[in-house]
């Protein structure tokens, strides 16, 4: 393709062939790297019961999210080491460098050992890896945006950047659906394996019978991470094949490349303040819609409506398929209306139904749950002895009796209030009419210490009496916790909590990727797919958006920078955030606030600051 030739200002035209099959070939390699990423994501809570079994339910499954997070966390460094070397040396040569580094990391998770193998190096290593992976897609999407939008006409950018913003959705479906394949036949063709604990000892369900998990649990779940390096080696071959920008060459020919890319864009008021403005007024809204639609909703189903993991990506699977055509449709509006009308519009319909979509995804999926959540529940604590039960570092201990009281309920998906009670008052559960007092784990702890060394002293002398007394008040202490569980569960059970699994009819099942056709699944894939439809709205324009909010020389450096923070900030760290804050709330819809609110406030501060008509401005005319 004769791109030096190219007028790059004259983008009325239609793109030729060779030009539309580079930007097939751009898109195509960016699926495999989204493939890449979401790969953890598609498995968290699979992996989290892997790499984080010594910690809390609650807080591994907050840890496990922010695994992922860790590579969205690091991705605005990566934004600014590759869209610098985007700027300096070109678009092509740095797509090449992300997507090995990506590759490559998401290879090595498939090997690592887990918790039980290698201790405490197994979470952090992993957590290494997301953090390279985070690196790469840091250098990535700036890339693959302004590649796109500097071949594509200048009428039809909105349509033809949307293709780049549909491979996100694309690489997480591409990913369910290798996932489910795997784990369709392992979990066919081998036998299930007990749970176990850091210890290595079983562990066991509310009805006194092992946990037993499925083949693809425990082991399965690495061969879409190994699988992983033909699509690396398919990607690198697409990379190697394709040209650089046109406007990138001819920058470079004219000399008029910028000698410093991150100080132009952002070390002045007049650059840095675009960025600003791109972040709060677009990205930031755009980013937890985006990742409340997809991941949120697939973790919120396995793990707080307790859909089982094949069933729940089986839907949500679905759902993608369904509302990916709506990334094109929502690019191509823009080049007609704009750009900022319809991202903001997502913004504000997300943040209103909200909090009517997801109660009503737990009513249809799990019937018996949602019932059960009718149910009043209430912890009466003192607050001074109600923790933040979050632990990365799984060094503090949740011993107070309002904590051991909401960490059981928290894993059963109990909606419930804490109610102030007195100082150094023992909490107290309170389902429906039934009350359940708790009890303190450090002074359990100290009495079991002392009436074992009180034994083992009756032990020395003759009187059986005094034996036999102090092993009842020894048994009567340990049994404490198991008392205090099981007189929970016993009221939860009688308030209608499904809490043993294989006896809950109601939930959703599917029994292969196909089986859907119940009114059931597909009203829950309908719920999904206006999540997802929500999506397309604020992510299917916004690349353009970004594009033609920059100059040239410095583009690639200047819309990394926002979006990754965004996107890494706000939208990464929305489930794990979402999460803790409905275990501390007692609600299990408490979570969901937090995208409601940066959702609300980017539509105020896109509405004020944000230039509106951009799809008309010619990006080359600087």
């Amino acid at each position: 393709m004769a791109t030096t030739e190219m007028n790059v200002r004259d983008r009325s035209r239609p793109m030729t062939g060779e030009e539309k099959k580079v930007i097939l070939a751009s898109s195509a390699g960016t699926i495999f790297e989204w493939y890449d990423f979401y790969l953890y994501g598609s498995l968290a809570a699979i992996i989290g019961a892997q790499f984080f079994t010594p910690f809390p339910e609650a807080t591994r499954n907050v840890f496990a999210l922010l695994a992922f997070a860790a590579g969205f966390i690091v991705r605005p460094f990566g934004a600014l080491v590759f869209g610098s070397l985007g700027d300096l040396i070109g678009r092509k040569y740095t797509f090449l460098m992300t997507i090995l580094i990506m590759g490559v990391s998401t290879f090595i998770v498939g090997l690592l050992p887990n918790y039980y193998s290698w201790g405490v190096a197994a979470p952090i290593i992993l957590i290494a890896l997301r953090m390279l992976q985070g690196l790469a897609l840091g250098g990535e999407y700036g890339g693959a945006a302004v590649y796109v939008a500097e071949h594509a006409p200048a009428n039809q950018r909105g349509y033809f950047t949307a293709f780049i913003q549909t491979t996100a959705t694309l690489g997480l479906l591409l990913s369910l659906i290798v996932i489910l394949s795997v784990q369709g036949y392992v979990n066919g063709a081998y036998p299930d394996q007990p749970v176990l604990d850091a210890a290595g000892a079983a562990l066991m369900n509310a009805d006194g019978t092992p946990q037993m998990m499925k083949a693809f649990n425990a082991w399965g779940w690495r061969i879409p991470f190994l699988g992983s390096i033909f699509l690396l080696l398919i990607s690198l071959y697409i990379r190697v094949q394709m040209n650089e920008s046109p406007a990138f060459k001819k920058m470079k020919e004219e000399g008029s490349a910028s000698k410093a890319p991150l100080r132009e864009a952002f070390g002045t008021w007049k650059n840095g303040k675009i960025a600003l403005i791109a972040l709060f007024g677009l990205v930031a809204g755009q980013a937890v819609v985006w990742y409340s639609g997809q991941f949120y909703a697939l973790f919120f189903m396995q793990n707080v409506i307790k859909v089982d993991s094949f069933t729940a990506n089986v839907l949500v699977a679905w759902s993608l398929i369904l509302g990916t055509g709506g990334f094109l449709f929502f690019g191509a509006l823009s080049d007609r209306i704009g750009r900022k009308p319809i991202i903001l519009a997502g913004c504000l319909i997300a943040a209103l139904t909200y909090q009517i979509v997801f109660p009503l995804l737990t009513k249809t999926a799990n019937p018996v749950l949602y019932a059960a959540h009718q149910t009043p529940v209430t912890v009466t604590a003192d607050p001074e002895n109600c923790s933040f039960q979050f632990n990365p570092v799984g060094t503090a201990k949740f011993t107070n009796s309002c904590d051991i009281a909401k960490a059981l309920l928290s894993r059963s998906s109990v909606n419930y209030e804490t109610v102030p009670a007195d100082a150094g008052a023992l909490a107290v559960i309170k389902v429906g009419e039934t009350e359940i007092p708790s009890y303190v784990g450090a002074e359990n702890a100290a009495a079991v210490a002392e009436l074992t060394a009180a034994l083992e002293t009756a032990k020395a002398g003759t009187d059986q009496a005094a034996i036999d007394a102090a092993q009842a008040a020894l048994d009567a202490e340990k049994g404490k916790p198991a008392a205090f569980t099981k007189a929970v569960n016993d009221a939860l059970t009688a308030a209608g909590y499904p809490l043993v699994a294989k006896d809950n009819t109601s939930v959703a099942v599917a029994q292969n990727f196909f089986d859907i056709f119940t009114a059931q699944k597909l009203t829950i894939v309908a719920i999904l797919t206006y999540l997802i439809l929500l999506v397309t709205m604020v992510y299917g324009p916004i690349a353009a958006m970004l594009v033609e909010l920059f100059p040239t020389r410095i583009r690639y450096s200047g819309l990394s920078l926002p979006y990754h923070i965004g996107n890494g900030w706000f939208g990464g760290l929305m489930p794990a955030t979402a999460f803790a804050i409905s275990a501390q709330s007692g609600s299990v819809y408490g979570g969901l606030w937090y995208p409601i609110v940066i959702a609300l406030a980017t539509v105020v501060i896109g509405t004020l600051f944000v230039p509106g008509n951009t799809h008309k401005k010619d990006i080359f005319k600087d």
